[in-house]
């Protein structure tokens, strides 16, 4: 069964089967395969996997809402039966949920689909991103961003993922070169103490640097860890 969605409102239809025909704006829709996109109308498919199957970052269906998998691990306890535990993140509300499945047991795994979008700006309340081709503005939450979000300056491309309309999580780029804005004086010729201070990006993160680091030079971080990787050759 392939479930269709309105995008002009949001409200998720009936199930169709392949080879079904329905009419939408007056038009005759064939659906043909999963993933197909018509007009205004988007055809998702929600497939079922296994435990063998899990990976950070995998997003499925848990109590009826989508969720991340942050963490997992498969154990053996002694002569019991193998389970995994898992940490699953409610990609709405940003809870986290440990749960434990037994091994090999069935899962309900969200495809997305993944689209390039701009960083615009935060508006104190979410990130603002723009759909390349549309042009459409969108908000994006921390949540799905995670702890990379910081270190995103305007105009960054980024692959967002999505289920329908909804961004359901960020691909940002693992490392990022952004210039510093704000720190104390560096120390000449200071290139091998180890010693570091702290400086403020364009992007308003603060990272450790090196201390011959100065306003104005240009950074490689690390966007996972937020860790100073070297300085930019101008």
């Amino acid at each position: 069964m392939i479930e269709w969605q309105e995008l002009a409102n949001g409200r998720i239809g009936n199930c169709l089967d392949i080879g079904t025909t329905f009419l939408y704006n007056f038009t005759p829709i064939f659906v043909q395969n999963e993933g197909i996109f018509v007009k205004n109308v988007r055809i998702l498919e929600g497939f079922m996997a296994t435990t063998a199957d899990f990976r950070v970052g995998m997003i499925i269906k848990f109590n009826g809402e989508l969720h991340r998998i942050d963490e997992y691990i498969h154990r053996t306890p002694g002569n019991l039966r193998a389970f995994v535990q898992a940490k699953l993140r409610n990609l709405k509300s940003g809870r986290v949920t440990e749960t434990r499945y037994r091994s090999g047991e069935e899962v309900e795994e969200v495809r997305l689909e993944q689209k390039a979008f701009t960083y615009l700006y935060h508006d104190g309340a979410s990130y603002q991103f723009m759909d390349k081709e549309s042009y459409e503005q969108m908000p994006v939450s921390d949540v799905v961003l995670g702890d990379g979000a910081k270190f995103l300056k305007e105009g960054e491309t980024v692959q967002l993922m999505m289920v329908g309309m909804d961004i359901v999580a960020c691909e940002i780029p693992f490392n990022v070169e952004l210039k510093v804005v704000d720190t104390v004086p560096g120390v000449r010729g200071d290139t091998a103490s180890g010693a570091t201070k702290p400086a403020t990006v364009e992007s308003g993160a603060v990272v450790n640097v090196p201390l011959f680091i100065n306003e104005g030079d240009v950074i490689r971080v690390d966007t996972r860890t937020g860790d100073y990787l070297e300085r930019v050759k101008s």
